[in-house]
């Protein structure tokens, strides 16, 4: 247990930054996933809107420190690939 004032603070602090990232994460895992469907269903106008959408949440966790910048941009490029290969 904390012992410090400010470590109570930072304690207080980890569950409510870990509640946030939890979802973040499980939003971004589930966008990911819709486009991969998109993408192994060939159908192209819905891996475009799938990627479009998982691009923009990823762009927000970066945002929010969630998802490292670099990792980000790397997620994104990988989805455009995907979504351009059909």
């Amino acid at each position: 247990m904390a012992n410090t004032k400010s470590a109570i603070k930072a304690a207080r602090k980890t569950v409510r930054f870990t509640a946030r990232n939890k979802t973040t994460k499980t939003r971004l895992k589930t966008l990911h996933k819709k486009l991969d469907a998109a993408v192994k269903a060939g159908d192209a106008a819905a891996s475009k809107a799938a990627a479009s959408s998982y691009v923009s949440a990823m762009d927000k966790a970066v945002k929010s420190g969630v998802v490292h910048k670099n990792a980000a941009n790397r997620a994104k490029a990988h989805a455009a690939k995907h979504a351009a290969a059909k």
